[in-house]
């Protein structure tokens, strides 16, 4: 423990639903869910607009629509958190040098490395500075917690919530720990809470209580010496500079269950040229490729290959993810598959065995997958021409040009930038606004018309990195002045109508 508060912990507020309200006009100040929305769909973040409902991450989709049928149901942007957050990022390391990321929005900061800090004083100062900064750079919130270890600082970045800052005091820590429940504690989940209720210890205070002899008896020495030092305030882990990822990986739950073999054989492939984009937009390559599969009664199998040496080569993991399926039974049904890369490196090592592959195998595999997804006209393509390389990242591949994702961004030809509102039987209809702009008029568009498509997501505030330039020889304008292709009677809550396509629909307040 240390004797001034110089560990700061900044998690920032409802962060992906945050980002989509400041970058969605009509949508500030309203309710938001992120995730999936499928029938398997999962909360990923709620705005505390959505929150008041009793919607909170982790909670299926479907029960959350039932709780909260007006909010606005998106799909997650990662590109643009992963941007918004390395903003937020950029102005730790600029407190110090050690910073330690938990997730996109949420990381540890030792304020004592540079001398950022060296008391109450100078970390409360510290921390209400880089509030405003943050707040500055990406108009989003952040709640800070201060204290003399991570533990500390933690708890009190969750009192601070919403936009605020507590400073835990060296001396008053048990103090402030005694009343609060034992999930509170890091490595307290269901069970060990379920442990100690059965032993009538319900607060952190009573932990202290019970003394480290009769927690070891309850949960073993090593989990119940650790939970009594820290329900008595002690913590000496440092917070630790960056890590580098271990593996990049992608999967897919899918909202009824894949049966017939050549459409699990497909996805496999598209699952795995993702981790390569993934893997090739981190720099990294790798060489074990993994397959995940979850069948129907949610039993979970993986299945690895180790290659010669490390690579990023698409042909390779993709053919390696396919020969892993191979080895396993699917004929109940999967419900999720992922495919990813372990033992990562920054170079890659050509395999000579890969390169000796025929062009005529990849086209092979490529026509394959083109068959099962029913494009005939591809597989045609694919069984004369080796298969593509896959696409890096950023790039938009022709399956997702004509699938409109309810949230992502798309730019017309005409009246510019603007995001999916909702599609289905053939329309997609798009809410013309930007960060910046009031909000927006709705328009709808046949699926296919060719003067809209899909683009890359506008940075928060205007000039900002990876702003999207409007196409070159027309003008950009907004959808401000047009007619909304939406009755005026239309509930807060609606539905594309019946069809395959009818769930991917945002429901707009």
């Amino acid at each position: 423990m240390r004797g001034a508060p110089t560990i700061l912990h900044l998690d920032m507020d409802a962060f992906y639903a945050a980002v989509e309200q400041a970058a969605k006009p009509s949508l500030r100040g309203k309710p938001v869910v992120v995730g999936g929305l499928g029938p398997r769909g999962v909360v990923a973040t709620a705005s505390y607009e959505a929150r008041v409902f009793g919607v909170h991450s982790a909670m299926a989709t479907a029960q959350a629509r039932r709780l909260c049928p007006n909010a606005a149901y998106l799909t997650p942007r990662f590109s643009l958190y992963r941007q918004v957050s390395d903003a937020v990022m950029e102005l730790l390391h600029g407190l110090s040098p050690l910073v330690e990321p938990l997730s996109l929005d949420e990381a540890f900061v030792d304020l004592e490395a540079e001398g950022a800090a060296d008391s109450e004083a100078s970390a409360r100062a510290v921390g209400e500075r880089l509030r405003a900064d943050i707040r500055a750079a990406t108009g989003l919130s952040g709640s800070v917690g201060l204290a003399g270890s991570k533990m500390l600082a933690k708890i009190a970045s969750e009192q601070a919530k919403p936009d605020g800052l507590t400073l835990i005091a060296p001396g008053t820590e048990r103090e402030l720990l005694a009343p609060l429940t034992v999930r509170t504690l890091p490595g307290v989940g269901p069970a060990t809470a379920e442990h100690l209720r059965r032993a009538g210890i319900h607060t952190v205070g009573e932990i202290v209580e019970a003394g480290e002899e009769e927690l070891v008896r309850l949960l073993g020495r090593a989990h119940g010496s650790s939970l009594h030092t820290m329900a008595s305030g002690r913590d000496d882990r440092p917070v630790i500079a960056e890590r580098d990822a271990k593996s990049v990986s992608v999967e897919d739950t899918f909202d009824v269950d894949l049966h017939d073999r050549a459409q699990v054989r497909a996805e496999v492939v598209r699952l795995a040229e993702r981790c390569v984009q993934r893997l090739r937009a981190a720099g990294r390559s790798g060489r074990t490729v993994v397959l995940k599969v979850r069948r129907y009664d949610f039993s979970t199998l993986t299945r690895s290959e180790t290659q010669r040496g490390p690579t990023d080569d698409p042909t390779v993991i993709r053919e390696a993810a396919a020969r892993l399926l191979e080895l396993v039974d699917t004929t109940g049904g999967v419900r999720l598959l992922g495919v990813g890369v372990t033992g990562l490196a920054d170079f890659t090592q050509e395999d000579l065995f890969a390169q000796a592959a025929t062009a005529e195998a990849a086209a092979a595999l490529e026509a394959a997958a083109a068959a099962a997804a029913g494009d005939v006209e591809r597989a045609e393509e694919s069984q004369a021409e080796p298969a593509p390389v896959a696409p890096e990242a950023g790039e938009t591949t022709v399956e997702q040009v004509r699938r409109w994702v309810p949230g992502h961004d798309v730019r017309h030809a005409e009246l510019g930038p603007g995001w999916v509102q909702g599609s289905g039987v053939g329309r997609v209809t798009v809410r013309f606004e930007q960060p910046w702009s009031a909000p927006g008029r709705v328009r709808t568009f046949p699926v296919d018309d060719p003067d809209l498509e899909p683009s890359e997501p506008l940075p928060l505030k205007p000039g900002g990195p990876g702003e999207a330039a409007a196409p070159e020889g027309r003008p950009e304008v907004t959808a401000a002045g047009g007619q909304s292709s939406l009755p005026a009677s239309r509930p807060k809550s609606w539905s594309s109508g019946p069809g395959p396509s009818s769930g991917d629909v945002a429901s707009s307040p």
